[in-house]
Order: C-alpha cells, then sequence, then structure tokens
C-alpha cells in the first residue's frame, strides 16, 4: 500500500502519495500495552499544510465537476476495500490505541456505516424546484461543495471519527485535508491508501501529520472554506473562534459528562450491565461513555454492590488477548492525570468503592494500565463529577426523584450523551422531552445515531449549528444557491423599480 508502510516514520500523504515534509520535528508513538515506542511521527510545519491545501485546492474544480453518481462509485469502491480490509485496520487502532480488539473492529464498522450512506449522495444532493413563481418565472436550488475543507481528529476514533467527515465531504465534492490525532495517528494513512486504491483522485484527500503548528495553519488558511473537530471543549472552543474569526464554517464537537439516570423500576442485571459496558468500555476514553450514574432512592444500594463485584473482576490486559474487557489507555501522561481525578475524589470527600490505581498486567509491566475505578456518593461540587475525566472512572450520584435528577443533568454544562433505564413509559417520554442533551438513550446506555441521523450534543459539547455526518454533514459540506430564471419571450417590457413580487 503506497500510503501506509511498516516503517519507522509516519509521514503525510499529500497529492496521493507519502511526503516526509520539510520538518524535522519528531515525537514517539507509542504501543500503550508494552509502553515502548512503536514509530515515530513527523510533525507537520507551515509549509507541509500549505502544499496540502494547494494539492486539495487544484484538485477540487475536477473533483467537482465529477457527476455526484462517479463519485459515489468511488465511495463504493472505498466501502468494499474497507470491509475486506476491516480487521487490519482494527488491529493498527489497538497497537497505536490500545483498546480492545472487538471494540476497534466496531469503531470500524461504525466508519464503514457513514461511508455506506455517503454512497448515496445523489439523492441527498437534491435541489428543490418551483414552477412559475411569477409569470413566465421560474425558481430552483442546488446545493454545491464548499471547496478545501479540513478535519481535525482525535486519539480515541482514530477511524470512525474521520470517517464522520471526509466520506461525506469528499461524495458531496469538497477536497480534504486531514489532520489525525497525533498519538495514534497510523490508521490515516491505512485509509489514504485505500482511498487511492479505490480510485479517487491524487489531492483530493491529504493527510497531514502534527500538532498545533498544523492546526493553526488550517484555521488560519484562506483556502479552507470549512473545518470539522472532534476534542475537548476548550479546544473546541478555540477551534470555533477561531475559525470563525477567519470566515470559515466551523462544526467543533467538544467534551461530556454522560449521566445515566436509573430508575427504581429498572431491570438491576441489565442496568448493571449497561453502567459496567459503558463506563469501563474502551477504558473510557469515549466521549459517549457514561461517567455518572445517577440513581433514584433506594435503587442505590440494590446497584452499587453489584456494580462494585464487577468492576473488581474485569478483565484488564493486552488489547489484542481474545479475552480482554479492557486495554491500556493512550499514553502515560493521560494514565498519570486519571489517575490523579481518583486522588482528587478522595480528598474531596466521595467513597472510593473500587480503586483501580497501580494495576500490573503480568508480560506488560510497562504498560499504561489502570483498572475499573468507583466511586459512590458524589455531588455536584466534586471536580470528578463537574470535569471530564475520560477514564475507566464511574462515580455515582444518589438523588431522591425523577426530576431531581434531571434537574441534574440539565444544570451540567456538557450536553453531549444521556441515558435512562425504566419500565415506565410515561418515565421514559417525559425523561426524552424534559432532558437538555443532544443525544438520549431509553434503556440505550451508549445511544450513538446511525450513519443516516447525525451526531452532536448541547450545550458546550458542541460550537456550531450543525451535527456530524447524516444529513447535517451534507448542509456542513455545501452551501445553496437559488437561482430564478426567465426568458426573453415572457418578459414584460419596461424597467421595474420595485421589489419583484409574485404577479
Amino acid at each position: 500500500m503506497q500510503a501506509y508502510t511498516d516503517s519507522a516514520d509516519v509521514i503525510h500523504f499529500i497529492g496521493g502519495k507519502t511526503e516526509r515534509g520539510v520538518g524535522d520535528r519528531t515525537q514517539p508513538v507509542f504501543n500503550p500495552a508494552t509502553g515502548a515506542i512503536a514509530r515515530r511521527l513527523v510533525l507537520g510545519e507551515l509549509a507541509d499544510v500549505n502544499a496540502a491545501v494547494a494539492s486539495a485546492k487544484a484538485a477540487f474544480p475536477e473533483w467537482r465537476d465529477t457527476p455526484p453518481i462517479r463519485r459515489a462509485r468511488i465511495m463504493l469502491r472505498f466501502l468494499e476495500l474497507m470491509n475486506q480490509r476491516k480487521d487490519e485496520l482494527a488491529a493498527i487502532i489497538v497497537a497505536e490505541h490500545g483498546k480492545v480488539f472487538s471494540d476497534a473492529q466496531g469503531e470500524v464498522a461504525r466508519g464503514i456505516d457513514v461511508i455506506e450512506f455517503a454512497a448515496g449522495i445523489p439523492q441527498l444532493l437534491k435541489g428543490d424546484y418551483t414552477e412559475q413563481v411569477s409569470r413566465g418565472m421560474d425558481n430552483w436550488t442546488v446545493r454545491q461543495p464548499l471547496g478545501v475543507v479540513a478535519g481535525i481528529t482525535p486519539f480515541n476514533f482514530p477511524c470512525m471519527v474521520p470517517c464522520w467527515m471526509f466520506p461525506v465531504a469528499l461524495a458531496a465534492g469538497c477536497t480534504f485535508v486531514l489532520k489525525p490525532s497525533e498519538r495514534d495517528p497510523s490508521a490515516s494513512l491505512f485509509m489514504a491508501a485505500l482511498l487511492k486504491e479505490a480510485g479517487l483522485p491524487d489531492g483530493v484527500f491529504n493527510v497531514v501529520q502534527g500538532d498545533k503548528v498544523v492546526v493553526d495553519a488550517l484555521l488560519e488558511h484562506r483556502d479552507v472554506k470549512a473545518v470539522s473537530f472532534v476534542g475537548s471543549t476548550p479546544i473546541a472552543n478555540y477551534i470555533y473562534e477561531t475559525g470563525a474569526r477567519h470566515g470559515k464554517r466551523v462544526q467543533a464537537l467538544g467534551g461530556a459528562k454522560n449521566h445515566m439516570v436509573v430508575m427504581p423500576d429498572a431491570d438491576i442485571e441489565q442496568t448493571v450491565d449497561a453502567l459496567i459496558g459503558a463506563g469501563y468500555g474502551s477504558a473510557g476514553e469515549r466521549c459517549m461513555a457514561i461517567s455518572v450514574a445517577v440513581l433514584v432512592g433506594d435503587v442505590a444500594d440494590k446497584i452499587v454492590p453489584r456494580l462494585a463485584e464487577r468492576a473488581r473482576k474485569l478483565v484488564v490486559k493486552n488489547g489484542m488477548e481474545p479475552d480482554a474487557e479492557m486495554g491500556p489507555i493512550v499514553t502515560r501522561q493521560a494514565l498519570e492525570r486519571i489517575e490523579g481525578y481518583v486522588a482528587t475524589g478522595i480528598e474531596e470527600g466521595a467513597t472510593l468503592v473500587v480503586d483501580g490505581r497501580g494495576l500490573k498486567v503480568p508480560g506488560h509491566e510497562n504498560g499504561f494500565f489502570t483498572g475499573g475505578t468507583l466511586f459512590d456518593h458524589v455531588t455536584p461540587e466534586m471536580r470528578i463529577y463537574r470535569e471530564e475525566i475520560f477514564g475507566p472512572v464511574l462515580s455515582c450520584v444518589r438523588v431522591k426523584d425523577f426530576a431531581e435528577a434531571v434537574q441534574l443533568i440539565n444544570d451540567h454544562e456538557f450536553g453531549n450523551g444521556v441515558a435512562c433505564f425504566t419500565r415506565d413509559g410515561n418515565v421514559a417520554r417525559e425523561f426524552g422531552r424534559q432532558i437538555e442533551v443532544g443525544m438520549v438513550g431509553i434503556n440505550v446506555p451508549i445511544p450513538v445515531p446511525m450513519a443516516w441521523q447525525g451526531f452532536g450534543g448541547w450545550k458546550r459539547s458542541l460550537f456550531g449549528d450543525m451535527h456530524a455526518y447524516g444529513e447535517e454533514g451534507v448542509r456542513f459540506y455545501t452551501k445553496q444557491k437559488s437561482i430564478m430564471q426567465r426568458w426573453p419571450e415572457s418578459t414584460e417590457k419596461g424597467a421595474e423599480f420595485s421589489m419583484p413580487v409574485a404577479k
């Protein structure tokens, strides 16, 4: 594969071929399970961004003029290749991120869903037509691609989140520059190689590896028309403000503190299964992970002991082990931050039920491992409640009734995802109506919408007007044009000095 190799260096993909670029700055890419340096990432510079954007800009006119059905056929070929190579891609993700192999397979599958959605782009690009809006005049609208667009994506889903962006953008007729996470960058080059193999013209899709230098260059470049981002709220806010100041359309998805309300009538075993999977899956490094269990009434005394038993029995090991339930944390710095939050929770007075700190996995003593941590009697004033930990730390908050649970969630600054477990249809209905969160699950712990629905939170979990992928994604990467037309034979004589109206 021309864009992806097992060489020691991870480099850029510009104009249809791999490029080392002009810079000499590098940083290590670790295998989180062993703690060893696996490869080195070459960090991009301003000149590399300029080269990628220039390549995308040069490719745009021909790609824009390619009929939508032909663009869709390339997406279909890319879809076929992704399905053929999905396990290989999942293994690359495990090697650099650390999540368990089955979870990586699921990530790739959800990315494939969006590619499949994008292959239906001809239907989604249709405009509207109105005949005879005035005498002898017709009016219609079309949606046209923006031009060069960029994606800045996080470490926790190195395949799925880029796939939220570039398949829709490419199918809509845009050209794309991707800045993947520097922690697990190789998946981006693997997908670039498959796109080339699928027949995507050179320059239509580009990858620039890097750090803030690359991010700022994309945000400030006059030829980049839109930027999509997924990451923490402070950075999302920065991306949104900086991009908007430079006249770009911006879609910036931020942080989360996802709650799961457990009503007294909920199925206890089903609820415990849901909390364990949603709280500790992918080591909690998901923007949709459940990090707060809101336990209503006396259900807390039934739930917490069962959670503790299950948390202590989590199988934590190298993600490629078939029985692994949780893998390592992505970096040592992230591990130290997570375990620092556990210490903070103790200092703040929360009850530490299960302490996951200091875990050592036999044969992987230098890996970035921690176990599942469980807190009880957490209060809204505590940092472990207010802030996004992004690790396997589950906090239990006890409330007296449904109304207090709803108010607790609505008062939080984040509004990404939420769930409610109950058997009561009216409670479920009112929860869906009253909760101020963008994605809601009823007896579904991680309510990630399917490819045609669109993904996005509320409040400080989303900066911008449009959600990711789905029809919202098509609108984000296109602009509407209205065309009014009449012909000389139907034009009345004489100058018109008033605002045109229907006649």
